[in-house]
């Protein structure tokens, strides 16, 4: 086995690829093509430690310009799985050269010793369970005797690129679930399987009354299938397109249920990462349920972090657009834009130029309707402040009981939780009228101004897209 060197260290100017400003990073080029960024140089003892730019060479492609700065270079090359576009700035032209020399030498010798082998082709990144086998597994735990036969197929709830999600009915006890069927060719071709693992292990580990359960989990030769409880009240999307606004005790409701399952999977160490409104069905007594979690994180303890770029544009916190390792504290702000949409009917920050968008959720100030209650404008300060370390669980705190977004004032809320059922019933979807209601879904295989964002669209999110009809599903992205 050919031992492994360092072939070029040294400080470079990374341009960001979502904000696009300069920011220096210590990069280490190692014989084996791995090509390091880390945000203070390494001690050479310590050159394990985790880097925040994990880039291959091999197979790279290198290209000299002088925009938007002088003496910047661009290398096209693989991160994980994907091919990717970088550009680094240095000092002077003769650093530049020197730089491009040294990656082409590696990515040239790599080729050589790999001339005439067959390459071994991964589906995901280090750090997940990411084979199929695994998937297989992890379903094969669920009851195998369940079939497709097991169900009547009766409305198609949401479509998408890896596959449909159709409201059924169990043959046997006639209850009616949400089955997720997703092709795993079209999986495996969009680099999916970790993904679709993390989704599997979550819902079959976690019980929750606010997070959507699993009941089945099973397989055909070409379809990986999800049995889940449907809830039927809608998505909180829905409800508040419709209504523009909450009340701040409606938005206290429904705080009080996402803060409670955010907690819960927060001691499971799973991070959610991906909340929004249209992650957030209603059941039919109009309690919460949080769908999708094919962005989890597991593993993930108090002073654990993580670098994946992940999540919804409009949702993402400020030290995920600023390159920095984040942990736990995205999901509180998650929850900050979430309450600020319900309580402001709008979202804190928005443009439609992305790079905008992100500028403003890392530079610029939150805003609030005079109308906000002096409660709500704290909690939704805390929730939103741009430093991670004042948004964690112990210092928000504080402001989750001054808010009531705890289950404690629930025992006296009886009243306000019929009249969001009443509300509820009125949109919920009607099962007796779905048999008649036009032939079964198909089984075969599937080929603005600064601030100011009515929630009257769906938002996609930076991996997986958006758009779904009801269980919007990351994972079922079209």
């Amino acid at each position: 086995m050919t031992e492994v060197s360092v072939v070029k260290e040294g400080w470079l100017y990374k341009r960001g690829e979502y904000i696009k400003t300069w920011r220096p990073r210590y990069f280490i080029l190692k014989s084996d093509g791995s090509f390091m960024g880390y945000k203070e140089k390494p001690e050479l003892t310590d050159q394990s430690s985790a880097p925040l730019n994990h880039f291959s060479v091999e197979e790279c492609q290198l290209m000299k310009t002088e925009r938007p700065r002088p003496n910047t270079f661009m290398i096209r090359c693989l991160q994980w799985t994907s091919v990717i576009e970088r550009t680094f700035h240095v000092e002077s032209s003769e650093e530049r050269d020197e730089w491009m020399r040294a990656i082409q030498a590696v990515a040239n010798g790599l080729q050589a010793r790999e001339a005439g082998e067959p390459m071994e082709i991964k589906y995901s990144s280090p750090g997940d369970v990411c084979g199929l086998e695994d998937m297989e597994v992890s379903l094969s735990k669920s009851s195998s005797r369940v079939t497709m036969n097991d169900f009547d197929y009766l409305k198609l709830l949401g479509k998408g690129t890896f596959g449909k999600v159709i409201l059924v009915r169990e043959k046997a006890s006639g209850v009616y679930y949400a089955m997720k069927i997703l092709r795993k060719e079209v999986i495996i071709a969009k680099d999916e399987v970790a993904h679709t693992v993390t989704e599997s292990r979550v819902l079959q580990n976690t019980r929750h009354p606010f997070l959507t359960t699993l009941k089945y989990a099973f397989q055909t030769p070409d379809r990986l299938c999800f049995v889940m409880e449907y809830a039927n009240g809608g998505e909180l999307f829905f409800h508040l397109s419709r209504e523009r606004v909450f009340s701040e005790d409606r938005a206290r409701f429904y705080g009080a249920e996402i803060v409670s399952a955010l907690d819960y999977l927060h001691s499971q160490n799973v991070v959610y990462r991906d909340l929004k409104l249209e992650n957030l069905m209603l059941d039919k007594d109009g309690h919460m349920k949080i769908t999708d979690f094919g962005l989890c994180k597991e593993g993930i303890t108090d002073e654990a972090t993580m670098r994946t770029f992940c999540g919804t544009p409009e949702y993402l916190a400020p030290e995920v657009l600023e390159d920095n390792d984040y942990g736990r504290a995205v999901d509180w702000w998650g929850l900050g834009v979430v309450m600020y949409e319900m309580m402001c009917g709008r979202l804190p920050f928005y443009n439609q130029d992305h790079e905008r968008l992100f500028e403003l959720i890392v530079m610029e100030e939150i805003r609030f309707p005079k109308s906000l209650s002096p409660e709500a404008k704290a909690l939704l300060t805390g929730l939103l402040r741009k430093d991670p370390k004042q948004r964690s669980s112990s210092y928000l705190f504080i402001y989750i009981v001054d808010f009531g977004l705890t289950l404690v004032w629930r025992r006296n809320s009886d009243a306000l939780r019929c009249e969001l059922i009443v509300e509820v019933a009125r949109n919920l979807c009607p099962i007796t009228s779905l048999a008649s209601s036009g032939p079964p879904p198909s089984l075969q295989p599937i080929r603005s101004s600064h601030n100011i964002h009515p929630i009257t669209s769906r938002r996609a999110p930076v991996i997986h897209s958006g758009g779904q009809n009801h269980y919007n599903t990351s994972i079922l992205s079209s």
